[in-house]
């Protein structure tokens, strides 16, 4: 398979009606026969491409799991209950999704000789031992979810190393950008709320608590890169390498809004993790990704209501995570 590009391949997007699954659906259809996999739980048919072939179905479903995953030669594992919150409410349920179905994906593509990328997550750090974090940092998760997604990091490891299956795992950090919805969506959307309404922003403790933002069309950049590496059994870092402060973003988002909205604080939330960055040397020495966007541009588009320029990746191939023609929200 050429290392840089992703054509004429059977290609399963599990979670792919969701928001980041969505957005790969997009960048594979040109080229590829895909299929997405979702139960329209959370996620949204409007954000399937046409050209797409959709199976309804919960990904814990073994019946509808083969049916969606017969013959394909890459599978993206993005179905899962994303939310923390629900995680430390109903740990037995989100297990079921998160780390259950993920057993029967790779035993899926074992079956049908497929390469996995799944999505992980920097949750599986817990508290950042050491800043900007390796993939070698500790992992000490703090939530039921963190715990999920590193048992599904260290399955997809053996499974590369007893079966001989090609994986990959994506520890994303803080992921935004277009049909990211939902009540766990995340603080920029959060905050772009607040900031067109004309209601106060509100930022949770002093604000100088720092995250690594990174926009969902260098995500899908990443996984195209993980679906064609030689180096598979590995964990990745996905993320900017660039950590910018709660009270930055409160203000470029009511910058880029133009609003006139007051910037407050409120009480932080117990056990909220201080800082956390990633280190994203490996992701790039190993893979060849470069983050492209930064967060001012990301949120301009978001904004504006318009799609950011189609990307080219280095292979010269198109790739247009948003959706030619579609647009942004």
């Amino acid at each position: 398979m050429d290392s840089q590009a992703i054509c004429d391949k059977t290609v399963l997007v599990t979670g792919g009606a969701g928001f980041i699954g969505s957005h790969l659906a997009d960048a594979l259809a040109p080229h590829n026969e895909v299929r997405v996999l979702d139960n329209f739980s959370s996620g949204d048919r409007s954000n399937v491409p046409d050209n797409v072939t959709v199976v309804e179905g919960d990904v814990r479903d073994p019946i509808a799991l083969q049916e969606a995953a017969r013959g394909v030669d890459i599978i993206f594992h993005h179905a899962a209950v994303v939310s923390v919150s629900q995680s430390v409410d109903a740990p037995r349920a989100s297990n079921e999704t998160n780390l259950d179905a993920s057993l029967l994906v790779l035993e899926q593509a074992r079956q049908e000789d497929a390469r996995v990328v799944v999505a992980s997550s920097a949750a599986v750090y817990g508290h950042p031992s050491e800043l900007p974090v390796p993939e070698t940092a500790a992992t000490d998760p703090t939530s039921p979810y963190g715990v999920q997604k590193l048992a599904l990091d260290q399955y997809a490891r053996l499974y590369e190393e007893l079966y001989d299956l090609p994986t990959v795992a994506l520890r994303y950090f803080n992921a935004y950008g277009p049909r990211q919805q939902g009540p766990y969506s995340g603080v920029i959307s959060t905050f772009l709320e607040q900031a067109r309404a004309g209601e106060p922003i509100t930022v949770e403790g002093d604000g100088e608590q720092t995250r690594d933002f990174v926009h969902v069309s260098d995500i899908v950049r990443a996984n195209l890169r993980a679906a064609t590496t030689d180096a598979v059994g590995n964990a990745y870092n996905v993320g900017t390498g660039t950590r910018t402060s709660i009270n930055e973003l409160a203000t470029i988002i009511r910058d880029a809004t133009e609003s006139s909205s007051p910037i407050v604080h409120r009480e932080s939330r117990q056990g909220d993790i201080r800082h956390s960055g990633a280190d994203i040397s490996r992701t790039k020495r190993t893979l060849g990704f470069d983050p492209r966007i930064s967060l001012e541009c990301g949120i301009r588009s978001l904004v504006e209501g318009t799609r950011l320029s189609p990307i080219h990746d280095d292979a010269g191939s198109l790739l247009d995570p948003v959706g030619e023609g579609r647009s942004a929200h």
